[in-house]
């Protein structure tokens, strides 16, 4: 068995909380929206970070960021571990840069150990994961994987207008480097839970089965504009009426698929808004997810047919169209217990679980081998800038991270650096 390697925690605490003070916010989060100055400068300060660590650093089309320590087999495919360092609007100091910063603490782990691997290790923080600036999310790794074109990335636009192929040269960061056509050994990914499981049952490691699916559809609810003090009820065709109608009956239709179903109205809109005019035309997104795809397909068959009711009966019209599709994805059954052994090595306590949040490692999953550690987070909260984790449980996770990488990669020589 190879010998388990043990991370510098306050090493990486430290690197955490510098980073966190990148587009810090008054109450103690983090604003890095995709490719702004804010995601520029932390992205400055990992790549500066990398070389600092012997890596070399490259920028694809997209503007995912890598950073390569050699492997001493020059033909062997490389293992990427990452995430990503944008955030919310109002986000937290570890959804994302956790897995970017413990991949950072897995190199130089191995560096201070004079640990070589077989295989090459790259580093990736992954364009546009959020999706808070630029939709889809994950759109780097969804273009890496070839599930999106580059071209239709690059056309995609911020409420702005402003596309993302301008925010890359804004930045600074649209590469040269081609983004698809390579050839991946394996893919890992460090995070946060996101949610109240591990934390609830006391357990440290999440060991990371597959995602669920995720559906995200755009609703249009068209009525008649008319005056707010002189237009009697029964004559009117109020879209807002009828969206928050759909609202409450699709909170109903979900509870029907419970415990596992979630649904989730983030964004409305209200097109030409006045205080003393009915809404004519209102907009609002919805976010469906279930561990199961027929289940999902069943779940949105009932929202179609409910919301097509209750257009009729209020006199609007209404159409959804689906702005994204991400079926149920399972990771690899070697790669996962790869990570599972390596928490048990390390004595921590682990449990299977399934992703409810996206994540690169969803589009990574249909392209190479792959799988994800969780840590718990503070009373399961995230996209928020209460968001915590605690010391003790990062430095758990990156050892578990680092321990399941350098067993796919393979140890080569002990007592001597890998060439950077």
């Amino acid at each position: 068995m190879t010998k388990l390697l043990r991370i510098k925690g306050t090493r990486l605490w430290a690197s955490l909380m510098e980073m966190a003070q990148v587009g810090a916010t008054p109450r103690g989060g983090v604003r890095r929206l995709a490719l702004t100055d804010e995601d520029r400068r932390g992205r400055d300060l990992f790549a500066q970070w990398c070389r600092e660590a012997g890596m070399t650093v490259s920028v694809d089309e997209v503007g995912n960021l890598f950073a390569r320590r050699e492997g001493t087999d020059p033909d062997a495919a490389p293992v990427l571990v990452g995430s990503h360092l944008d955030t919310q609007p109002e986000g937290g100091r570890f959804d994302g840069v956790y897995g970017v910063l413990a991949a950072l603490e897995l190199v130089r782990t191995l560096n201070d150990a004079g640990v070589a691997t077989r295989k090459p290790v790259e580093i990736v923080s992954w364009t546009n994961e959020e999706g808070a600036r630029f939709t889809p999310a994950m759109l780097g790794s969804a273009v890496f994987t070839g599930s999106t074109p580059l071209g239709e990335a690059l056309g995609k636009c911020d409420a702005d207008g402003v596309t993302l192929a301008q925010a890359l040269e804004q930045s600074g960061y649209r590469g040269a480097r081609a983004v698809t056509g390579r050839v991946l050994d394996a893919y890992f990914e460090a995070h946060i839970e996101q949610g109240p499981i591990l934390e609830a049952h006391g357990t440290t490691i999440g060991v990371v089965s597959g995602g669920q699916a995720i559906r995200w559809l755009d609703v249009r609810v068209s009525g008649m504009a008319a005056h707010a003090g002189t237009t009697p009820m029964p004559y009117r065709k109020d879209a807002l009426f009828a969206s928050a109608q759909m609202a409450g009956e699709l909170e109903q239709i979900v509870a029907r698929y419970a415990p596992a179903a979630l649904v989730t109205i983030g964004q409305i809109n209200i097109a030409n808004a006045s205080r003393n005019t009915i809404a004519a035309n209102v907009t609002f997104s919805v976010d469906l997810r279930h561990p199961e795809d027929a289940q999902l397909d069943a779940l949105e068959r009932e929202l179609r047919t409910a919301f097509a009711r209750i257009a009729a009966e209020r006199g609007v019209s209404v159409e959804i169209d689906t702005d994204w599709n991400s079926p149920a994805t399972p990771f690899d059954a070697g790669c996962v217990a790869l990570v599972a052994q390596a928490a048990a090595q390390l004595g921590y306590s682990h449990e299977s679980i399934i992703s409810g949040a996206g994540h690169d490692a969803i589009h990574l999953a249909r392209y190479c081998p792959t799988a994800m550690v969780f840590i718990p987070c503070v009373d399961g909260l995230s996209h928020n800038e209460a968001e915590e984790a605690l010391p003790e449980d990062v430095t758990c996770g990156a050892e578990v991270l680092l321990n399941a990488v350098l067993a796919r990669a393979g140890v080569a020589v002990a007592g001597q650096a890998a060439a950077a």
